[in-house]
């Protein structure tokens, strides 16, 4: 199937930041809906999906992915008619300068100020989000109003494209590929286990959807599906071997450690015997860096849930550009339906 197609890059291509899901939700809900036994919205606006298993194991496994995406929220407005903005989710200020963006539900264009090449000393500082604005092609602070209000999301404008052999490029894979994957996981259902599959909301704001999760659930064990961060590309001649977070190409990547949690030693060994059973790829995300999931705040609810976490590697996370393999955004939808199919309550024990 062409990936004009395909839900990846709907899900991609359309606006949901953090606290303002509500289109990602719709694309979701139509997606699931005919592959699960129940489906609501929680108080949080988590989507929380119910498919009954088969009965071959008496566990309940929740498998999470978060539907938020890193943007802007509007903040004032300068007598020149210019936006002010603060981040919501880490961004980084270099991104910014001549980046396009639409802003609020009626989708206003917009560009990041940037002072061209031609007028700029060499010797540039780069600015803070605090410090940029947004330029929407208006001259006064009154005329910006009438189009935008305060509160308004700006979102990255980007296409999802197809590159070369595997690779694509889109904004927001993180988290709309773990979303896409869970889907893809409930289509190939029942499994012998009951699902709990969470679109959760917030993450990038601090996981704050995912806080609600296990008390409703009550899950045997979790399992986490994001994207990581892949920069193998040569940086510094003085260095050309810097450990890298990921490798794209490499398959799945399951955590160790983050800046949020140690993850379960046993289940994630079941994965790992599971990848090696089925020929699947995967590769270990380095803990040297920081960063964290939903995982951090499901794996310490009630009593302690048993996760793991398992994305796909991605450049330029956080960016409007992010690149993936899709080989290894499939390798991780098999390695999740061959755990769920093997997974037996002594894989979860200590």
């Amino acid at each position: 199937m062409r990936l004009e197609d395909t839900l990846l890059k709907e899900l991609s291509e359309a606006h949901g930041i953090s606290s303002k899901e509500d289109g990602i939700r719709k694309i979701i809900l139509k997606a699931v809906k005919d592959h699960v036994d129940d489906v609501h919205i929680d108080s949080m606006g988590n989507i929380i999906a119910f498919q009954r298993g088969s009965g071959g194991a008496k566990l309940r496994v929740l498998i999470a992915a978060h539907m938020d995406e890193v943007g802007f929220m509007v903040t004032g407005f300068d007598s020149n008619g210019t936006i002010k903005v603060r981040n919501v989710g880490g961004i980084d200020g270099r991104l910014l300068p001549a980046m396009r963006v639409e802003i609020g539900d009626k989708k206003v264009p917009g560009v990041f100020t940037w002072r061209p090449i031609h007028v700029s000393s060499h010797e540039r500082d780069v600015k803070k989000v605090d410090d940029m604005r947004i330029d929407i092609g208006v001259d006064n602070k009154d005329a910006a109003k009438g189009k935008v209000k305060l509160g308004d999301m700006v979102t990255f404008v980007a296409e999802t494209v197809t590159m070369h052999g595997p690779m694509v490029r889109g904004k927001a894979f993180d988290d709309r590929a773990g979303c896409v994957q869970m889907i893809e996981i409930l289509k190939s259902g029942p499994y012998p286990v009951d699902l709990i599959a969470a679109f959760t909301v917030q993450e990038e704001v601090g996981i704050r959807g995912a806080s609600v999760l296990v008390e409703a659930a009550k899950p045997d064990a979790a399992i986490v599906l994001e994207t990581t961060a892949s920069h193998e590309l040569p940086q510094d001649e003085d260095e050309p071997d810097q450990t890298s977070v990921t490798k794209m190409g490499h398959g799945p990547a399951l955590y160790v450690m983050d800046r949020l949690t140690i993850y379960h030693p046993t289940f994630r060994k079941h994965f790992e015997d599971t990848a090696d059973k089925y020929g699947i790829p995967y590769q270990y995300r380095s803990p040297q860096y920081a960063g964290g999931t939903d995982a951090g705040i499901i794996h310490i609810s009630g009593a302690g849930v048993p996760t793991v976490a398992m994305s796909t590697p991605c450049r330029y996370l956080h960016s409007p550009h992010i690149i993936m393999n899709l080989d290894d955004f499939a390798h991780g939808i098999d390695l999740v339906r061959h755990v769920l199919t093997d997974l037996t309550p002594d894989k979860l024990e200590r």
